[in-house]
């Protein structure tokens, strides 16, 4: 990432309104594969985007704003992949989000992850 989205990024004021909200995930999510635990971190923020639920900025989407821009500011720690070596795959998944990291001798190349639907939180393992 260049040193102006960088700073872009790091003077980002805190949201006031949906209109801001969705800015801000618009870009946060080009940076999601770089993120780890991506989803997870934008729930807080995901969840005032639904229809019906009041505009309410409390410590807990200040906190989520927060780590995300830390989180989309660092340096990525992704490695290049090699087709030629083997690779691994890890996943993890909670009641509402699951995710997954691609490695290659230990070293992330890429992260995934989403939350679950409502329907999804009903299945069973």
């Amino acid at each position: 990432m260049d040193v102006e989205k960088v700073k872009a990024i790091q003077e980002w004021k805190t949201l006031a309104n949906v209109k801001e909200l969705r800015s801000f995930l618009g870009l946060a999510n080009y940076y999601r594969r770089f993120v780890k635990g991506y989803s997870k971190k934008t729930t807080p923020l995901t969840e005032l985007l639904k229809k019906d639920v009041p505009w309410e900025w409390g410590e807990e989407c200040q906190v989520a704003f927060e780590e995300l821009k830390e989180a989309m500011m660092s340096d990525p720690v992704l490695a290049l992949s090699d087709v030629s070596k083997p690779f691994k795959v890890q996943t993890d998944a909670s009641d509402f989000v699951l995710g997954g990291v691609l490695l290659q001798d230990d070293h992330p190349i890429a992260y995934k992850s989403r939350k679950l639907s409502r329907a999804e939180r009903n299945y069973t393992a």
